[in-house]
């Protein structure tokens, strides 16, 4: 296998895509903009649903980035060798043109040409077929005449090699998963790379969309059939330098340091101090993004907002474990500032913001603390006389409630000579995880990109929205600090330091309905970055010299953008603005609705 610190594996992959012809493109936010569906870019293929679905991307049909993606359905495991909130997504598509020979034979070539594993340790799954889905006999004979041996080539079921679709709608396939042998002793006679007995590590995965499941469940093949070829980069480094975690790779490894000179203990030594460490690590890595990412967001109590503050106030949370002050969350932010600033330039752009929140989020987080140990406080003064146990559920309200560690209930109890109930806390916090997990399906079970009629025509009134705030607050350093549309409102926040007069609302709305009058047509070109500019175009600038983008041109509004719009100005219906609000600090929240 060939040693690769994180710049060499993003270089090395991209380049060997764009050597088969794929356009490099930029990563995409981390704050979806046009998809109320999930709160965080969670896989590759996020940002390109309406190209996968059938609309012309400016790029070309292969593409292939190294996108940032958040996922945060599992904190709890983060700590564990290899569990991250943020991660990087190696990813190559084919958007109608090439399909599974061509994708197979480059996911060998790279994999045991280019990344030199060991063709003699490598196995492959495919699709094994059922009443829905023929077995994927195409892929295993590709795989036979590159030379895997049909000993090595594994038949797996939907649980295995199926993909998709990402809701209850979408495109969907089989794919074909790469792994390496181990070494360990197989479990028994029908081990194969689907048992999770450690035998087989999967290296790569080739998804193959061909069809296209329907709101009955029927799958119907899809016109153009697309490849999204995958990986993770910090699993990726993790196996080809034989390290134990992921946070032994140059990603990880200098904020490991820094904790150890912080806190004076050594990293690997025991398991809570370990535990800790990579915790704080990986939530401070995550936290950097997010408060850096062109649609930054702040940290709040609701959505997007109430993920962040979650992560910040779990690793001060473990700082404090580990005896070291919450400012060490700004000094981590910076060296990763420094870590990523090559690859992802707008961190760097953002490194004074990202240091303020935190910054800001330590200050309230100690009057959180300050307002728990009050609580806790008058709890024990109403507990019954000659008791000895502290409730679990009174533990966790005060966690879920006030933001207060159950590190420090059970220290605070133990010192007032009560046993913490633990088995009720643990109930308790099983209880409301089973509860948020079900709001979260409810909220988000349309699936990725909604890209119906009325979110269309939303999407074009907040490009005017945009447009038109510029104007009237007198002020092009506005830009957006984050967009929701759903099929009933927008959202849309912009920095800028005061509310919003009551006038200045009327004459936003006015703008805005005035170009609506005038039913103006919805025009779209395909130009680089510099000719966009040039335009005085706004949007989110990519940094590669002469990358092709979508400006959508909407009365008095010029933007980069993906879509999806209305054809004309005259099908919005009349624009609404129905509150103005704050976000956070320094950042102003619209909510308006077309009627």
């Amino acid at each position: 296998m060939k040693k690769l610190n994180s710049e060499q594996l993003r270089n090395l992959y991209l380049d060997f895509y764009n050597s088969k012809a794929h356009a490099v493109i930029q990563s995409a936010s981390l704050i979806p903009e046009n998809d109320p569906t999930v709160l965080f870019t969670t896989a590759g293929m996020h940002p390109l649903v309406p190209y996968l679905l059938g609309e012309k991307h400016p790029a070309g049909k292969r593409l292939t980035d190294v996108q940032v993606c958040v996922r945060t359905g599992d904190i709890e495991s983060v700590g564990d060798a290899s569990h991250c909130t943020f991660f990087e997504m190696l990813g190559s598509w084919s958007l109608g043109d090439y399909f599974k020979r061509d994708a197979i034979a480059w996911s060998y070539e790279l994999l045991l040409e280019r990344l030199e594993f060991d063709k003699d340790k490598f196995a492959v799954t495919v699709f094994a077929g059922d009443e829905d889905c023929p077995r994927d006999e195409e892929s295993a004979t590709r795989w036979e005449e590159l030379g895997i041996p049909k000993d090595k080539i594994f038949y797996c079921n939907k649980k295995h090699n199926w993909w998709g679709p990402a809701g209850m709608t979408g495109p969907c396939g089989p794919d074909t998963e790469m792994f390496i042998d181990t070494g360990k002793p197989a479990c028994g006679e029908d081990c194969s790379p689907a048992c999770d007995c450690g035998k087989y590590m999967e290296i790569g995965n080739d998804v193959f969309m061909q069809y296209f499941k329907n709101a009955e469940g029927k799958l119907e093949p899809l016109a153009n059939k697309n490849v999204d070829q995958g990986m993770g980069l910090e699993r990726m480094l993790c196996i080809l330098n034989g390290y134990k975690s992921v946070f032994e790779t140059d990603l990880f490894s200098f904020a490991i340091e820094k904790l150890e000179e912080l806190s004076g203990k050594k990293y690997g030594v025991d398991e809570d101090t370990t535990r800790a460490m990579r915790i704080i690590a990986d939530h401070t890595r995550t936290a950097t993004f997010l408060l850096g990412d062109r649609n930054a967001i702040s940290p709040s109590n609701v959505d997007q907002g109430y993920v962040l503050r979650r992560l910040i106030r779990r690793a001060m949370r473990y700082c404090r474990t580990l005896g070291v002050d919450d400012s060490a969350l700004a000094e981590l932010a910076r060296l990763y500032v420094k870590k990523y600033e090559s690859a992802y330039p707008y961190v760097k752009e953002n490194e004074e913001r990202i240091v303020s929140e935190l910054n800001a989020e330590k200050d309230k987080f100690a009057k959180t603390i300050e307002q728990g140990l009050k609580e806790f406080d008058k709890v024990v003064a109403h507990l019954p006389q000659g008791m000895t146990v502290f409730p679990g559920k009174t533990a966790f309200r005060l966690y879920d409630t006030f933001g207060f560690p159950i590190e420090m209930t059970q220290e605070l109890a133990a010192e007032r000579g009560f046993a913490l109930d633990t088995d009720g806390y643990k109930k308790a916090f099983a209880e409301h995880q089973a509860l948020s997990k079900v709001g979260a399906e409810q909220k988000f079970k349309g699936g990725l990109a909604d890209n119906g009629v009325q979110t269309a025509r939303l999407h074009s009134a907040t490009h005017l929205l945009n447009a038109a705030l510029k104007i009237v607050l007198n002020d092009n350093g506005i830009q957006q600090r984050g967009s929701n549309i759903t099929a009933e409102r927008l959202r849309f926040d912009f920095n800028f330091a005061r509310p919003l007069t009551a006038e200045e609302i009327a004459k936003v709305e006015d703008l805005v309905n005035a170009e609506i009058a005038k039913d103006t047509p919805v025009a779209l070109e395909e130009m680089t970055v510099e000719q966009a500019k040039a335009q005085g175009a706004i949007g989110v600038f990519a940094s590669k010299y002469g990358e092709q983008v979508k400006v959508y041109t909407i009365g008095f509004s010029k933007e980069i953008c993906g879509g999806p719009h209305a054809a004309r100005t005259g099908e919005l219906g009349k624009f609404r603005i129905v509150k103005e609000q704050s976000s956070s600090a320094g950042v102003r929240r619209i909510k308006a609705v077309l009627e």
